[in-house]
């Protein structure tokens, strides 16, 4: 299984369209073949920054995941909506139990 997190920290202007398109983006990826889990959740921290929570059955449905065109656009539209570059950390993980 592939992990993924992420986040986002948005301006104060721009939080609500950052979150729009945040919540557009997962709705649309948890139809991906492969995605287990794609979610946002917000910073308790910090309000204005949204992390991101994926699982993947395997690394080409994460790497078709991210050639869809509207993951790209996605990338491109939170951008210039940020108030500093976005995370991405991938990780190649095995479930050791489940409590």
């Amino acid at each position: 299984m592939i992990m993924v997190t992420g986040s986002v920290t948005a301006r104060t202007e721009s939080f609500q369209e950052v979150r729009r398109l945040s919540l557009e983006h997962v709705y649309r990826s948890r139809l991906e073949p492969g995605c287990i889990v794609h979610a946002v959740h917000a910073d308790c921290e910090n309000p204005l920054r949204l992390v991101f929570i994926e699982q993947w059955a395997d690394r080409a449905a994460l790497s078709a995941h991210f050639a869809v065109p509207a993951s790209r656009d996605f990338v491109r539209a939170l951008q210039p909506l940020a108030s500093a570059a976005a995370t991405l950390e991938i990780y190649d993980a095995t479930r050791l139990e489940k409590l």
